[in-house]
């Protein structure tokens, strides 16, 4: 009896637990060329690849895979971080080229394997495919972000090198699944990148870009791998090894399971993308409730405080009052004066009292 499983990671009866264990490994949203290294393996199978030109680095461990694989790999990367500069410096293989796409491509070696993972935007793409179908014929070109989001709508990582002319107008709010029109729930930059406000229409979008290279060129083949934002494939017919690649790849462009699988996969993590940014708003609304609540209290309790002084004032001059109205009326002490005067009065009464004769009141 055989048992295949293949890839899949299926634990066993005495731990039932590894495929949930490998899960949670996972970020949310898978979004990194290195979950491809199957696809580049059956490149590297069917074409002797000995340069590697890798437009848009992320940490450097993508690049080791081509690497691995046997070429030698130029890292074009306008702004590298401390990071990613320390792992390709730490690793000969890889050449760190500090520039910007498609400007720097002449500087460099002609690759057999172009891999453009930069800016998402219907110019730079353009411009970058122009480069390549004139002057390296013979390269297979991988492209990254063919699909949703990217594929029909420009995105401008900022600052953007991009013309005015050739944008755009763009917004800060992201793209949705659920919806056509944008929002701040959606697939936002949080300052890295900015979209375009409408999708659609010509000169938009990474897909768009290629297109109209194909209708220029006329002898060149593009399929896509659909999933994780589409990973496309582009080779001129009749170049080396062409058609190997390109049968060797044929289970993953046809496949209607990867191509439902990644629709629900961006359909869910936009669904998730939602949900925070509304469990966002309520903690921004339940803070300022907090805040509010806080202020009343303490003008509340700086309003009891004036009432208990009052009421407190308001009782000592109550008692004030009842002291007085209990304390007797006094009789008022005698004026010395008036008792002087009364007194001179008297006297002087009596002396004439005594002078006058008996009968003869006057």
């Amino acid at each position: 009896m055989t048992r295949d499983f293949g890839a899949a990671v299926t634990g066993s009866p005495d731990d039932p637990h590894e495929q949930a264990r490998t899960a949670r490994e996972q970020p949310l949203l898978l979004h990194s060329m290195a979950v491809f290294r199957e696809l580049f393996e059956t490149v590297f199978r069917c074409r002797d690849v000995g340069v590697v030109v890798e437009v848009g680095v992320e940490s450097g461990q993508v690049s080791a895979v081509y690497a691995d694989l046997g070429a030698t790999v130029h890292c074009v990367e306008p702004a590298p971080a401390d990071e990613l500069r320390a792992v390709l410096d730490g690793d000969p293989r890889l050449n760190l080229v500090e520039g910007l796409s498609p400007a720097v491509l002449p500087e460099l070696p002609v690759a057999d394997l172009y891999i453009l993972d930069g800016d998402h935007n219907y110019a730079v793409v353009r411009e970058e495919l122009a480069w390549i179908m004139a002057n390296a014929p013979d390269a297979v070109v991988v492209l990254h972000d063919v699909l949703w989001p990217c594929g029909r709508r420009d995105f401008y990582y900022q600052p953007s090198p991009v013309p005015p002319e050739d944008a755009h107008p763009a917004t800060s709010d992201g793209p949705t699944v659920w919806h056509d029109e944008l929002t701040p729930a959606g697939f936002v930059g949080d300052g890295a990148y900015t979209v375009a406000g409408r999708a659609g229409g010509p000169r938009n979008g990474v897909l768009t870009a290629v297109e109209d290279a194909l209708d220029e060129a006329g002898d060149w083949r593009f399929q896509i791998v659909p999933a994780v934002f589409g990973f496309g494939v582009l080779a001129r017919t009749g170049a080396p090894a062409t058609e190997a690649v390109f049968d060797a790849l044929a289970p993953y462009t046809s496949s209607r399971l990867l191509a439902a699988m990644e629709n629900n996969r961006v359909a869910l993590y936009t669904r998730v993308l939602q949900l925070q940014y509304e469990a966002a708003a309520r903690t921004d609304d339940a803070t300022r409730l907090t805040e509010t609540v806080n202020a009343q209290q303490q003008e509340i309790a700086r309003l009891r405080s004036e009432l208990d002084r009052s009421t407190a004032e308001l009782a000592a001059r109550r008692r004030e009052s009842q002291e007085h109205r209990e304390v007797p009326a006094r009789p008022a002490a005698p004026d010395p004066e008036l008792g002087e005067a009364m007194s001179h009065l008297g006297r002087a009464l009596s002396a004439r009292l005594r002078r006058t004769p008996p009968g003869r009141a006057r």
